[in-house]
């Protein structure tokens, strides 16, 4: 069974003025699309020809590895961004985040932090631990939370192609609208 390429779940102009339609065009339809296009050209006719994706990324290596956590960390990214998002986190969420760093505004001041200190390409993670608390990852190229023990709640794509054609090399003007726009219902949905 081929893995999908997921739709957007918004309208290519429902991010605006904080991503342009060109960037989620090129970011998903032709660097998200390209990931899982290489996913089923390595899967076919192989023992991961029915496996579903999150299980390809945890056991996989090399080229496959790399293709396959790149599609599921694109795919989850997408889901943490909305039209009229940002804000600040909500219920369970709050709480956490109030426990861990005090309030919103000091998370987003630690993940940006994180987000500035990578060198080069990766993503950026607010995730849970087994333990329950709170805790911010960064990953380089495609790393992700998935081959170890803590849970997703969030992401921020730091590959240039996210935000080279609208903020060109300013990561810090990107994440100013990356919190904008975050999905914080969807973030609170990954919680244990």
């Amino acid at each position: 069974m081929p893995v999908e390429l997921p739709a957007l779940p918004y309208a290519p102009s429902a991010l605006l003025p904080h991503l342009s339609p060109q960037v989620l065009e090129l970011h998903h339809g032709r660097h998200h699309r390209a990931y899982v296009d290489a996913v089923n050209a390595a899967i076919t006719g192989t023992e991961w020809d029915d496996a579903p994706l999150e299980d390809i990324v945890r056991h996989a290596q090399g080229a496959l590895f790399d293709a396959a956590a790149q599609a599921w960390n694109h795919a989850f990214y997408w889901k943490c961004l909305r039209p009229r998002g940002g804000g600040e986190p909500q219920g369970r969420l709050a709480e956490l985040v109030k426990r861990q760093f005090g309030d919103a505004a000091q998370l987003r001041e630690a993940f940006n932090k994180a987000a500035l200190g990578l060198f080069g390409s990766g993503w950026a993670w607010l995730v849970q631990h087994p333990s329950g608390q709170l805790g911010i990852q960064v990953t380089r190229n495609a790393g992700t939370p998935l081959t170890g023990d803590s849970t997703p709640l969030l992401v921020c794509d730091l590959w240039e192609h996210a935000y080279y054609t609208d903020y060109q090399n300013e990561r810090a003007r990107y994440l100013d609208g990356f919190w904008k726009l975050v999905n914080w219902e969807f973030a609170e949905s990954q919680l244990r």
